[in-house]
């Protein structure tokens, strides 16, 4: 599988999107301070994620969600989450 998903930093009040084949490893490496882009915000927490079958479609996703204003506001309305925690 192919995976676009949403991470949240409590640290940086701040989401990232990212895409993975592997999302379990994925999110260890940003937990890690693995990811130059996502390492000062550690820790991430897994808030969303799709999963596709071709992997065209999770980055064109991905792509959508970081260019298009209108595809994050929409998505943005659909994660419900406790960033207290």
């Amino acid at each position: 599988m192919f995976y676009t998903y949403v991470l949240w930093s409590n640290i940086k009040q701040h989401f990232y999107v990212g895409y993975s084949t592997d999302l379990r490893q994925r999110l260890l490496q940003h937990n890690a301070g693995a990811v130059k882009s996502t390492a000062s915000g550690c820790p991430w927490k897994l808030v969303y994620y799709e999963a596709y079958d071709k992997d065209v479609l999770a980055r064109r996703r991905e792509k959508r969600l970081k260019s298009n204003g209108n595809a994050w506001r929409e998505l943005r309305k659909r994660i419900v989450f406790d960033d207290s925690l």
